[in-house]
């Protein structure tokens, strides 16, 4: 019996991902997320369902979680790193939605029903659903990222957000052989400059805004790039600050230390990272040399005040690490050179540069982990620009579909 699938978001776009798969004696959900744009986009209702699974925790993949659990009673299968830092976003949202004004989805009290669902994965564990036995690998990306293996009489594996290069953080994902590959596609089209590079250049840039005298403002996702960065900068001369969500990002990380490349290099980072605590910790902070902040897309958090203190300084510099989506703060600084500081569009006049410390596969390494994992069909997902991936992939033999998000596939 084939397996029938179809996309309730993040298909033909970045984002809100909900891959809904119709298997032999199971009906199977793989991540359920909200896009944090403004105002945030979601997936489609979920009809009901058997069984979740999560590949990790990034809000795109988990953010509508709660609002699953709260209508069905059901099983989230995932890592235990994944669970805490995505139960830990969840309650974030619920407090960004109410300081916005979003449309509430769910409550509190609907994230502590969400965390009672979540059943413990290992990779290298499976778990049943329906027919099917159900393998976790590691898929890079984040610690407790995980691709998911299906094993019935085919096999498809569901990779979720992927980066197959080790990191500082975490090894690169491997392939793993397959009949069916549902994989995402984030950056087809495009590869990432090699990492040693940009990482030089980075610290040469702060170096730079040091000995003239400025500050290095560095806007950084709470999950995975906050601890990066540190483990980047532990080593270099400069004095510099951690503010933010990243700061109980790293307590979780340093809890769970078997998703880590190295747990003592973290802790390591951690001894060497000047904390922000309180207000005039933030003072102090901005006397450092560089501050690692939420948020990386400069939507909110503590990154606002450290620019509004330097946006008028030609000396200082706002260094972004992350992608920045359409609509959000830092795509608006890029591209107009302005921001939005408490509803008040202001011109930044400092320095803006962007460096590229992707945690996903870039598109010539999707490329060897497709053809890597030999697979008979192949579904592009999670990506705006697939049929770049999809074209190359064709030309080596593949057979490649590209649903659209409320298309029904079979496999």
């Amino acid at each position: 019996m084939p397996i029938e699938g179809e996309f309730l978001g993040g298909g033909h776009e970045v984002g809100r991902l909900g891959i809904l798969l119709k298997c032999p004696g199971a009906r199977m959900l793989f991540d359920y997320g909200m896009t944090a744009t403004d105002p945030p986009q979601y997936p489609a209702p979920c009809p009901p369902v058997d069984i979740m699974f999560l590949t990790h925790s990034h809000l795109d993949h988990s953010g509508m979680i709660p609002w699953l659990t709260s209508r069905y009673d059901i099983d989230v299968i995932s890592t235990s790193v994944s669970r805490e830092i995505g139960i830990l976003l969840m309650e974030d949202s619920i407090k960004i939605g109410e300081a916005e004004g979003y449309p509430e989805f769910y409550t509190s009290s609907d994230v502590k029903i969400a965390r009672r669902r979540f059943d413990e994965i290992m990779f290298g564990d499976t778990t049943s659903a329906g027919g099917l036995q159900v393998a976790a690998h590691s898929a890079g990306h984040i610690p407790g990222a995980t691709m998911y293996e299906l094993r019935g009489k085919r096999t498809t594996l569901v990779t979720g957000d992927i980066h197959t290069l080790d990191t500082r953080l975490v090894a690169g994902a491997k392939p793993v052989k397959c009949d069916n590959l549902i994989m995402e596609s984030t950056y087809s089209g495009r590869n990432h400059p090699a990492r040693l590079k940009t990482e030089y250049a980075l610290l040469k840039k702060i170096e730079e805004v040091t000995n003239r005298g400025g500050m290095a403002i560095i806007p950084s996702f709470a999950v995975g790039r906050c601890q990066e960065l540190m483990l980047l900068l532990k080593d270099s001369r400069f004095e510099f600050w951690l503010d933010g969500m990243g700061k109980k990002v790293n307590k979780i990380y340093l809890r769970y230390p078997e998703f880590l490349r190295s747990a003592k290099r973290l802790r390591n980072a951690a001894s060497r990272t000047h904390e922000v605590r309180t207000s005039q910790g933030r003072a102090r902070a901005l006397k450092g040399d560089a501050i690692l902040t939420t948020s990386g897309m400069l939507d909110g958090g503590p990154v606002l005040n450290y620019v509004d203190a330097v946006r008028d300084d030609p000396k200082s510099a706002i260094l972004l690490t992350g992608y920045q989506v359409e609509g959000s703060n830092g795509r608006k600084l890029l591209e107009t050179g302005t921001m939005d500081f408490q509803g008040v569009t202001e011109r930044v006049n400092c320095e803006v540069l962007k460096f590229d410390f992707s945690a996903h596969a870039g598109h010539d390494e999707l490329m060897a982990f497709a053809k890597g994992c030999e697979p008979e069909k192949i579904v592009l997902m999670h990506g705006d620009q697939r049929e770049l991936l999809a074209g190359d992939l064709r030309s080596e033999g593949f057979e490649v579909l590209l649903p659209r998000n409320g298309d029904k596939w079979a496999l």
